[in-house]
């Protein structure tokens, strides 16, 4: 069985580096391959410098995009899969002990499948389609609030604000 300490690669794949600047006897002496005089044969120039230029990265904006902070996120549920548990009561608290939700999540039924009975739903959100489907079938429709730590009350949010 063959090991990680037994792995070498195949003969003649790794090549010894060129010893450059080592005296005048054979290739690579002198002025080791960096020409001669400048700011290049004489120390390295560090990555994205441009001549004293203001460089690529710095004249590119740092952060892109906007990231909403009063952006809600919703544990969705389809129709069909309300109809596949039986269940004629349906609430946040009923779907958690059905392992169909995540503990504290939030609660939206959406439309997809169809209802043979009727069944009454709390959620914090419905689409129109599957609360069409609901009331057609004969069930009713609770939306519930969300709660503070969701979505904070206006005018809370200004100790995040950039200054």
């Amino acid at each position: 069985m063959i090991k990680l300490h037994d792995l070498r690669p195949p003969k003649g794949s790794n090549k010894p580096g060129k010893r450059k600047a080592r005296g005048i006897g054979g290739k690579g002496g002198k002025t080791a391959g960096r020409g001669t005089k400048g700011q290049r044969a004489r120390n390295t120039v560090s990555i994205g410098f441009e001549g004293g230029q203001m460089p690529l990265l710095q004249r590119i904006p740092k952060l892109r995009g906007f990231t909403n902070p009063f952006r809600v996120e919703y544990q969705a549920i389809n129709l069909d899969t309300l109809e596949e548990t039986g269940l004629t009561e349906v609430s946040p608290e009923i779907l958690l002990e059905h392992g169909l939700i995540s503990k504290g999540a939030l609660l939206k039924i959406l439309g997809r499948g169809e209802l043979t009975k009727a069944i009454n739903i709390k959620a914090h959100g419905f689409s129109k389609s599957a609360e069409a489907a609901i009331t057609a079938a004969g069930g009713s429709v609770e939306t519930l609030e969300l709660p503070w730590d969701v979505r904070p009350p206006h005018g809370s949010f200004s100790q995040h604000t950039n200054r």
